[in-house]
């Protein structure tokens, strides 16, 4: 066993934050099942797609079952009604959430990734920055990681959420809003930014680099977790070393993404090298930059009220 999953493994077994129960050894045999939430273009659609994870559950009596999502906020609404135990979202969906009233937990996040989120213009666009965004009419997916960017990046340019009209899609329908010229930009992450980039040749105002760290969270429920953890310990261990296996084989990952997604595996390979991979325990710092997350998100009434993180994070001991 590496040193990676020794790790990984110890730290899971013990909650120190939350009051989480170890489940009893017949656990698995209750609850023989984890079902996961994916995103087209993840690191759990490779996961997924290798078949690495059902095998090593399938031979400890786990069964593993599968739902497609087409962003983050529409997983974690699942997870929330109890179709999902465990999925990966963006940094700004579990706020929102928990903002909601979901019996969820952070139980990892993989490192920072902010050139995997952007803000996006048609190829004629005149605007070249951030500052001529004002009064122009943005899309993007609510409550997803490019909503907390946009917030961000206006205030980077010493604009207010309130200086632009931002319209709600889904990144489908937004990039049809944005192919026919009914928006002026687009805020959305890779593989979509980066078929926008290839294929229509959209042009990147800025990403989230200096703007917003762009983490990627591992969100389970929390009964789930309070019941199973030996289940998801060893799903997140499987999980870390298919995303280790991702960063050190990026051009294998992306012929694996390409054919999910559509696009050609070279497109796949830029989405790809804009992620950060691995799982790992929620630090005091991961924590502080959601805390002030939401903190933001509350003072412009995104959020209907004040959150504390740290009251559902599962934070192992090290």
């Amino acid at each position: 066993m590496n040193t990676n999953r020794r790790f990984l493994l110890k730290g899971l077994f013990a909650a120190a934050t939350l009051p989480l129960t170890l489940a009893a050894p017949h656990a698995l045999a209750e609850s023989p099942e984890i079902r996961i939430g994916w995103q087209k273009g993840s690191t759990l659609s490779i996961v997924k797609a290798r078949g690495d994870l059902e095998a090593k559950l399938k031979a400890e009596g786990v069964k593993v079952t599968w739902t497609e999502f087409p962003a983050g906020p529409q997983m974690l609404e699942g997870l929330n009604v109890g179709s999902i135990d465990l999925g990966v979202v963006g940094e700004t969906p579990p706020v929102f959430a928990q903002a909601a009233g979901a019996d969820l937990v952070y139980v990892g996040n993989e490192p920072p990734a902010p050139r995997a989120e952007k803000v996006l213009v048609p190829k004629e666009s005149p605007i070249r920055t951030l500052a001529e965004l004002k009064g122009k009419r943005i899309v993007l997916n609510k409550g997803s990681n490019v909503h907390y960017l946009l917030v961000k990046a206006l205030e980077s340019a010493k604009l207010k959420y309130s200086d632009v009209e931002v319209v709600f899609l889904p990144p489908a329908d937004a990039r049809a809003a944005f192919e026919k010229g009914a928006v002026d930009a687009w805020v959305i992450w890779d593989p979509f930014g980066a078929a926008a980039e290839a294929q229509l040749g959209a042009r990147i105002v800025a990403d989230g680099t200096g703007i917003a760290n762009n983490y990627n969270f591992y969100i389970a429920a929390r009964p789930f977790v309070h019941k199973h953890p030996q289940v998801l310990a060893s799903a997140l261990a499987s999980i870390n070393e298919t995303g280790l296996w991702v960063g050190k084989n990026q051009k294998e990952a992306a012929a694996i993404v390409a054919p999910q997604i559509g696009l050609p595996p070279a497109i796949a390979e830029v989405s790809v090298s804009r992620y950060g991979y691995g799982v790992k325990p929620l630090t005091d710092d991961v924590v502080k930059h959601q805390q002030q997350m939401a903190d933001t998100l509350s003072e412009l009434k995104l959020i209907p009220k004040k959150l504390d993180v740290a009251s559902v994070v599962w934070r192992p001991t090290r």
